[in-house]
């Protein structure tokens, strides 16, 4: 799908804030170990992405109770949900100074109910034109997120039938209201009683 940019120039997809903190030493060390193996964006890419999905389990599949939200602290403690995850590969890809920025869609039961917010990214290699969005949630059954450049291989992949959405904006930082519940949230199961359930 084709995303719209919440930042008109691209040095915008390249900064650190609060939470993409890719200055920090523990994501710029993670960057240089994955650098060292990887020396081009894309390899580089691909590999920054399968760290973030597979050697960072999700907290809910893990039954992690501890919420995270600064990608530091993601790689650090290697532990996260879909925004947490999502923001911590943001920071790996500006580390290397790939940009890339976060997007959203809501998800849903069959029926449409229960809707709930769910965090992904989107990359912009170089000599690429479009963005594309890559899904670090993590696999189990039922989920084979994979990295991809010519068609999404996305975690979960929306169903307008049962009121899926995925939302265009492509944002430089992670939406405040993400943001807020992820902070606000002393652990897991409080957060997942006040996920946003859409933007």
């Amino acid at each position: 799908m084709e995303l719209i940019q919440s930042a008109p120039e691209l040095s915008g997809y390249l900064a650190a804030d609060e939470a993409v903190d890719h200055h920090h030493p523990v994501v710029r060390e993670t960057a240089a170990r994955l650098r060292a193996e990887h020396s081009d964006a894309y390899s580089y890419a691909k590999a920054a992405f399968e760290f973030v999905r597979d050697a960072i389990p999700h907290s809910q599949d893990s039954g992690d109770l501890r919420v995270t939200w600064r990608a530091s602290d993601v790689l650090r403690l290697g532990t996260g949900i879909c925004y947490a995850k999502s923001i911590a590969l943001v920071a790996l890809l500006r580390a290397a100074s790939i940009p890339a920025g976060l997007c959203y869609q809501r998800l849903a039961d069959d029926d449409g109910g229960n809707p709930v917010v769910h965090g992904l990214i989107a990359l912009k290699l170089p000599g690429e034109e479009a963005w594309v969005r890559q899904d670090p949630r993590g696999n189990r059954p039922g989920i084979d997120a994979q990295f991809s450049l010519d068609r999404e291989r996305l975690a979960f992949p929306v169903r307008p039938e049962s009121n899926e959405v995925d939302y265009p904006v492509l944002y430089a930082e992670p939406h405040p209201v993400v943001l807020a519940a992820l902070k606000a949230a002393p652990d897991r199961p409080y957060l997942w009683k006040t996920l946003p359930t859409e933007l």
